[in-house]
């Protein structure tokens, strides 16, 4: 089968007229190449059938490559070539079909004269070849004249397409002050056409932005800097525009730009400099540790790691008392407190502070010196402070029978400003929620208030507070400890009831028990009991104690012959006694039960055994003694309801003794002595029933308080023990529950002695119906001419008829 179009031999480009020229030789330079003999114009080709893969075969048509341009533009259909076999006698009798790849939808073929022709637009960069079938049937029979084979049509490249930067735009960072070509970054451009065909996809690329900064390789795009110390203080930021082009940069080709942004990374290469050469800052002599004073900066252009500083103190008088650190979020110097400050002691001081860089880069050590100093000056102004204690903290120990009011420790503060004000003590009541203590407001003494228990409260620890008193919001406070010593004012005792069991067939001298004793007190040289019987049970005939010397004792039996019958328990009296100073001891006692055991000492029963009656009663015996019982019963009711009757007293006359109705229900005011109400002697003299007989207790209400002067004499209300007599009484009151306050006390001793006016009590005033007479009044001076003028006598009015 003959071909027509761009075919392997000379016969088939001459049918595709000159304007395929160029690609008919190309295709039979490939065929000359490949070595295809092509005899008569056939082409001999292996059949692919397996059978035959090894046999070569003369076909009648023959098939090749055909080549079309891509891009076609043209309004008709873009010629291929043609396909004719030998059998093809021009009439029509062979219709030629075609299949594959784009057959009917990219190609299409002339049934008859074999004419394949592209309807579309072609484009290499989309599809580079097609892969075809061909084959000649008969049109009448559609019998295949020829067995069916393929051929390729290849798209034929053009330069269509730019280099294009995939990747872009890019962004690169070199360090400033680099060498010059130092590596930046690599660009890279691709073309979609045919690298293996022409100089269409040979790029090459070029800058059109950044110069005289930066250059570009041609050949690999790689962007090196052209100039040297690039300083990114001065410029950070650059814009390159790198651009590639095809065709080997030739005019003609196509070309595609790009943008890279380079930055300039930071390096060491400035100095820190203070703006300041001189600070002035000031505190209050007040601040507190750690508290800032100021802040000082040393600029550094350079930035991130390169910028870090670090500050420190390197001469000056306030090195000790001040200090400084780095904040590393602004890279300034913060100055604090670093001891407590005293205006009066010192008022000023004087700081040299380094600020340097601690990255630091060898290459650019000449830049150096990469440190700088300031002077910071620093004054510290006076506040009014609160009172110091000196010393900052007190331990006492005071023995726990210390007497109320005793005088424990001297707490002194002092006000540590110029002025010197005058200081007031108390106890903070929260640190001494029982009020054990007090102190003396003016001179800081500190006392007892109430009794000290070591084994309650052993240890104390309250906060005495010293306040100005120009200024009472300043309070200064110190903590005082407080150990409590101990004393001998416990007896040991039984920790728990002791009893115990004695056999009935038990020996003389033989154990029974061991007993120990505890004590709350805790003596410096240990615990050390001592045990014996008690002196009521001295000659105890049946037990006795033996004292181990280890604190125990041990209870043995005096005798043997022990019977359930005749004593079923022994209650043995101990003495226990401490070896403390004074020595202090305690009875206690032992229970001591006799039981019934058998030969290896096991108790077997503890409870005496019944008596049998040796003649049972009868029914009427036994009512008898019911009846005797009852009657007893009735007989004692009886008594004691006499007996209650006996005691209630008789009615008396209320006007007999209303003035013992009075005192006995109501506290007389006025003076008289509140005493027992049927002593109305008290009353009437009460310095004689004073004399005459000892003081009674009331009957009738709960006791008052006593007499603040039965402890304490007369003159302890002028000397100096007048805060322990004062805390002693107001203990005594604070202990009993029942007594009244001390600002409603109404017991007075007399009243109205060596006074004119005698007593006014009402209970010795006349009673009667006429109307008292005040006419006395007006003897009494001008001291009671008021009351005279009120109830005195006044003249008579004149009569009315």
């Amino acid at each position: 089968m003959r071909t027509s179009g761009r075919m392997s031999n000379a016969k088939s480009w001459l049918g595709l007229g000159m304007s395929l020229y160029f690609w008919g030789l190309m295709d039979l330079m490939t065929t000359v190449l490949s070595g295809t003999p092509t005899p008569r114009g056939e082409l001999e080709v292996l059949l692919s059938d397996k059978s035959q893969s090894h046999q070569r075969t003369k076909r009648s048509w023959v098939w090749n490559q055909f080549f079309v341009l891509e891009e076609y533009t043209g309004t008709d259909p873009l010629y291929v070539g043609k396909l004719h076999s030998d059998m093809d006698r021009g009439d029509g009798s062979i219709k030629y079909i075609l299949s594959g790849e784009g057959a009917g939808i990219v190609f299409t073929i002339d049934d008859t004269t074999g004419d394949i022709h592209a309807i579309q637009r072609l484009d290499r960069e989309e599809r580079a070849q097609y892969t075809l079938r061909a084959q000649a049937l008969d049109r009448r029979t559609g019998r295949p004249m020829e067995p069916e084979s393929e051929f390729i049509i290849k798209i034929q490249d053009i330069n269509d397409n730019e280099p294009k930067f995939l990747d872009g735009p890019y962004v690169a960072t070199v360090p400033e002050m680099s060498p010059v070509g130092t590596s930046v970054i690599q660009v890279t451009a691709t073309d979609a056409d045919d690298p293996t065909y022409g100089n269409s996809a040979r790029v090459v690329y070029s800058i059109l932005q950044g110069q005289p900064y930066f250059s570009v390789d041609s050949k690999t795009g790689v962007i090196r800097t052209a100039l040297m110390n690039m300083d990114r203080e001065a410029k950070e930021y650059y814009e390159v525009i790198i651009q590639a082009k095809d065709m080997g940069g030739q005019l003609g080709g196509l070309a595609g730009t790009t943008t890279v942004n380079i930055t300039l990374s930071d390096v060491n290469d400035n100095p820190p400099r203070f703006p300041q050469k001189h600070y002035q800052m000031s505190v209050l002599e007040s601040a507190p540790i750690s508290s800032t004073v100021g802040r000082v900066f040393a600029k550094d252009l350079d930035e991130g790691i390169n910028a870090e500083m670090k500050y420190t103190i390197v001469d000056g008088d306030g090195a000790d008392a001040f200090d400084i650190n780095t904040d590393p979020n602004f890279q300034v110097g913060i100055i604090t407190v670093k001891k407590p400050l005293s205006f009066e002691s010192k008022k000023s001081y004087t700081l040299k502070v380094e600020g340097a860089n601690p990255h630091l880069e060898m290459r650019f050590l000449n830049l150096g010196p990469f440190q700088d100093t300031t002077t910071v000056h620093i004054s510290v102004e006076d506040v009014d402070e609160p009172p110091v204690f000196e010393p900052g903290f007190y331990f006492v120990e005071v023995p726990e029978d210390v007497a109320i009011g005793t005088t424990i420790q001297i707490i002194s503060a002092k006000d540590p400003d110029v002025t010197n004000n005058s200081i007031r003590y108390s106890i903070d009541r929260s640190s001494d929620p029982g009020r054990f203590f007090y102190v003396d407001i003016t001179t800081g003494a500190l006392m007892t208030a109430r009794p000290l228990d070591r084994e309650e409260f052993s240890w104390h620890n309250i906060t005495v507070l010293a306040m100005e008193m120009n200024n009472p919001s300043q309070v200064g406070s110190v903590s005082v400890t407080i150990k409590v010593l101990d004393v001998n004012d416990n007896a040991p005792e039984f920790p728990r009831f002791h009893d115990a069991v004695v056999c009935e067939n038990a020996k003389a001298g033989q154990l029974i028990q061991t007993v120990s004793a505890v004590d709350q007190d805790d003596p410096h040289n240990g615990q050390h009991f001592y045990y014996s019987l008690a002196p009521e049970a001295a000659n105890n005939p049946n037990f006795t104690v033996r004292d181990n010397q280890d604190n125990t004792a041990q209870i043995l039996t005096r005798r043997a012959g022990f019977r359930q019958q005749e004593q079923s328990v022994f209650y043995l009296p101990i003495l226990i006694a401490d070896s403390g100073e004074p020595v202090l001891s305690s009875t206690g006692t032992l229970t001591i039960q006799v039981c019934s055991c058998d030969d290896d000492g096991h108790v077997m029963s503890c409870s005496p055994e019944a008596y049998m009656l040796p003649v049972s009663l009868s029914r009427g015996a036994l009512i008898a003694i019911l009846a005797c019982i009852f009657v007893l019963l009735v007989l004692v009711l009886l008594i004691l309801s006499m007996r209650r009757h006996r005691k209630q007293p008789y009615i008396i006359d209320d006007d007999e003794n209303i003035h013992e109705n009075i005192v006995r229900y109501d506290d007389e005011g006025g003076g008289e002595e509140d005493t027992e109400a049927f002593d109305i002697a008290a009353m009437w003299n009460p310095r004689e029933a004073q004399a005459g007989a000892a003081p009674k207790t009331r009957q009738d209400m709960l006791p008052e308080i006593e007499s603040l002067s039965r402890y304490v004499p007369q003159t302890c209300a002028v000397n100096s023990t007048v805060h322990s007599y004062v805390l002693a009484k107001l203990y005594e009151a604070d202990m009993d529950l029942w007594a009244p306050p001390f600002d409603s006390l109404q017991t007075y001793m007399f009243e109205g002695d060596g006074s004119v006016a005698g007593s006014l009590s009402s209970l010795q005033s006349a009673t009667s119906d006429s109307e008292q007479s005040f006419d006395f009044l007006t003897d009494w001076g001008p001291r009671f001419r008021k009351l005279a003028e009120l109830y005195g006598a006044a003249d008579a009015p004149a009569p009315l008829w």
